[in-house]
């Protein structure tokens, strides 16, 4: 069975490399659509047909004071909220005694809230928990918590009061949310220090006994962790490549004896696995 196999490698691995996508995030109850949604947009939902969080990130809004309705309810209930399901907890303690790092492309800081190591973490496409300068006019980031939840507490009829609108502290412009979109993303000092921690992890890791542990990673960004993890997996034979995502996991020819394929919910794998270790 699958996940015996991966029980064994992770109980044997002298390292795990996590690759974290959206999937775990969804597992975790940070889901886009349906119930949550409409729980929280419903003024969203009946005035501009929305069908899911993703989607209406991106909509026009006609001015500023709306934009920032929207977006201050999306950050708080993706990034401040109590994750719904303690899959992020059990994810740690089934690593809390081995040497491991985590790459992720999610933005919601589950991990840090779980009580990871934040030196241990690599985001590499953003944080909603941060603004920047739109343009960008310079290469730094600004916590947004104290903001955001004023925005929530303070907006009317689907707008913030205009006095609330984020204005870069250097340039006086228009703010964002610290996300990877385009070419104006901000790679702050942060970002290349945990960079720099991740390669250097993988250095000294690379010819070792490591599983690459892929977690829901979706078609969008397979670049970021699954295809770096097929390839050194088979550039090492002591490595080892798992990947557990409902309805997308896969593996490659080549290294089909060294994969662990598992399409489930992760949540449900990360159970099964704490209880075969008597937790």
């Amino acid at each position: 069975m699958e996940t015996e196999k991966l029980h064994k490698t992770l109980l044997d691995a002298d390292a795990i490399i996590i690759g974290a996508g959206a999937g775990l995030s969804t597992s975790a109850g940070f889901t886009y659509s349906g119930e949550r949604f409409q729980q929280h947009f419903s003024d969203f939902i009946g005035k501009y047909g929305f069908t899911d969080m993703y989607s209406a990130g991106f909509y026009p809004f006609p001015s500023e004071e709306e934009h920032w309705a929207y977006w201050s309810r999306h950050i708080y209930y993706n990034r401040y909220v109590p994750a719904p399901k303690p899959v992020y907890d059990n994810l740690l303690k089934l690593l809390k005694d081995k040497d491991y790092f985590v790459i992720t492309t999610n933005v919601d800081h589950q991990f840090q809230k779980a009580g990871f190591d934040k030196k241990r973490l690599f985001y590499t496409q953003g944080d909603y928990g941060l603004f920047q300068c739109a343009k960008p006019c310079h290469q730094k980031t600004y916590d947004n918590e104290e903001l955001v939840k004023r925005m929530i507490a303070e907006q009317m009829d689907m707008r913030i009061p205009s006095e609330l609108i984020p204005r870069c502290p250097v340039c006086g412009g228009p703010m964002k949310v610290n996300l990877r979109a385009d070419e104006t993303f901000v790679e702050d000092e942060g970002w290349h220090a945990a960079s720099e921690r991740y390669t250097e992890f993988i250095r000294r890791h690379k010819d070792g006994k490591v599983l690459f542990l892929d977690l829901g990673s979706g078609g969008n960004t397979p670049v970021i962790f699954k295809i770096p993890f097929i390839r050194w997996t088979m550039q090492n034979p002591n490595a080892t490549y798992a990947t557990i995502n409902l309805g997308e996991a896969f593996t490659v020819d080549q290294i089909d004896d060294r994969s662990i394929v598992i399409n489930g919910d992760i949540g449900e794998v990360l159970e099964i696995l704490i209880a075969r270790r008597g937790e």
